[in-house]
């Protein structure tokens, strides 16, 4: 019984490591929920593109008061613009009260998880990303850091580290994606990600042997550094290294929100006080907010601890559950591991399985006498030939980050998109905020709408010297008569 005893005592070797890490997960919070608070009525306001309350009332309809499990929000109490952009200002305003040291932590940081795990829930397929449900486990264990964090709470954040990489890096080859198994993926990613910013336009440029390295980097830091996580120091701090290493390359050729700072904040744990006491100065360390020891509680934040560590490892476990196995074991697996998405814990991370070959954007025009037509600027994707694309992290846009799912994905994630041109159509302020230009703002709404689809290419160095151009664009057709592009 020695064995589950240790896991409930204090990790001592860890407490300078864990204020640092809370410091820097306020920071996360507090772009998270900004990001949010400047969009989510947009999104999911009243007059947004998926209106929250509307979901909830059929979820209730449907499900009775099931649904409130299904669906743990606080906006079951209203669903509202004031409700949903206060949420989203107050965990911007909590969060800052962690990063002050200012308040009672534990349950500040309790606060947090459920107002993100609200919005997330009202974003619905905007929130729905794996940085999202990262967040949501990082803050729901965070909770546990506030107070003498222990070994079982080090061992989970190593347990979650473990799975956003090494998913990442086998659902790549689990795909059977040719251009992951043939190494050319990077020879696509840098123009056809997202939301490409100017240092994926200079490393698309790169030598074909330097891009073909990089992948085998990726399955390197993917496929073979997360199982250092459970080795001696030594190779704990080089899978931290090689892993902060990638994530900054990330950063440096991509727009990829706050997933890549959570992510080097995950790698803290691989460390421990004694490297932070020799690299971090004095006042800094001082500054921190190291764990209080107390007993008053114990009892309680052990069970609850348990009780936390056995949902996350059951859930992951249990998502990852082959689909195809059938069986009276097999549906109740599935069942539970409905439960993950739900409260955001025991995910499935894998990101970039597949790698998009080509890529085609969407040009929407509006028009009131079917002569004259206008276009709509989105404020981030790639839109006019000759602008820079701009580098927005830790700032998600989320409406152009769902325009790059369009047309290739149609059938399973656009359903959003017609509701989001009858907002256009009626001129929705809400709506309309979301987008860099509104060639109707304040003028009565277009009376028809139409959607051309462009294939966009970076140009090579002689090509924008000569034209200054960071993109060039052939015409395709009218949306959505355009088959999809290739995966």
């Amino acid at each position: 019984m020695r064995f589950p005893a240790r896991l409930f005592e204090p990790a001592t070797d860890c407490e300078l490591t864990a204020g640092l890490f809370l410091k820097g997960l306020a920071l996360v919070y507090v772009a998270a929920f900004a990001s949010l608070a400047l969009q989510i009525d947009g999104l999911a306001g009243p007059e947004g593109i998926l209106p929250f309350g509307d979901l909830l009332k059929r979820a209730m309809a449907q499900d009775g008061y099931a649904a409130v499990m299904r669906l743990p929000t606080i906006f079951w109490l209203g669903s509202g613009s004031l409700a949903l952009q206060g949420a989203a200002a107050a965990g911007v305003a909590l969060a800052i009260l962690v990063l002050l040291g200012v308040g009672r932590p534990r349950w500040i940081l309790a606060a947090l998880y459920l107002l993100y795990l609200s919005l997330y829930h009202a974003g619905q397929i905007f929130t729905a990303f794996q940085w999202d449900y990262l967040l949501l486990e990082s803050g729901l264990l965070a909770i546990f850091l506030a107070e003498a964090p222990t070994r079982l709470v080090i061992l989970l954040y190593g347990w979650l580290l473990f799975r956003l990489r090494f998913l990442s890096g086998f659902f790549k080859l689990a795909s059977g994606d040719p251009s992951w198994r043939d190494f050319s993926a990077l020879q696509y990613y840098f123009e056809t990600q997202p939301l490409p910013h100017a240092g994926a336009w200079y490393a698309h440029q790169l030598p074909v042997w330097v891009l073909k390295a990089g992948v085998g980097f990726t399955f390197f830091a993917e496929l073979v550094v997360p199982f250092f996580i459970c080795l001696p120091r030594p190779f704990r701090r080089f899978a931290a290294a090689v892993t902060i290493l990638a994530q900054l390359l990330i950063i440096a050729t991509s727009n990829h929100n706050f997933i890549n700072l959570l992510t080097i904040l995950l790698c803290l744990f691989l460390l421990d006080d004694g490297f932070f006491h020799r690299v971090l100065p004095a006042r800094l360390r001082y500054g921190l907010p190291v764990p209080a020891r107390t007993s008053a509680s114990r009892p309680a934040l052990i069970a609850a601890t348990g009780l936390v560590a056995a949902l996350i490892v059951a859930l992951s476990l249990a998502g990852l559950w082959p689909a195809s196995m059938r069986g009276p074991f097999g549906t109740a697996v599935a069942q539970f591991a409905e439960l993950a998405p739900a409260f955001g814990i025991g995910n499935r991370f894998h990101l970039f399985p597949t790698m998009q070959t080509e890529r085609q954007e969407l040009r929407i025009e509006g028009s009131r006498d079917g002569v004259t037509w206008e276009s709509y600027e989105f404020r981030y994707k790639p839109g006019a030939l000759e602008r820079r694309p701009p580098f927005v992290m830790p700032h998600q846009p989320r409406l152009d980050w769902m325009m790059w799912f369009l047309p290739p994905q149609w059938s399973s994630t656009g359903y959003w998109f017609e509701p989001f041109l009858q907002a256009l159509r009626e001129n929705r302020p809400p709506v309309t905020r979301l987008l860099a230009r509104n060639p109707f703002q304040g003028q009565a709404p277009p009376r028809l709408l139409r959607v051309h689809v462009y294939r966009y290419r970076f140009t090579n160095a002689a090509e924008r010297a000569r034209s200054g151009n960071w993109w060039k664009a052939d015409y395709l057709g009218e949306y959505p008569d355009v088959p999809p592009r290739r995966p």
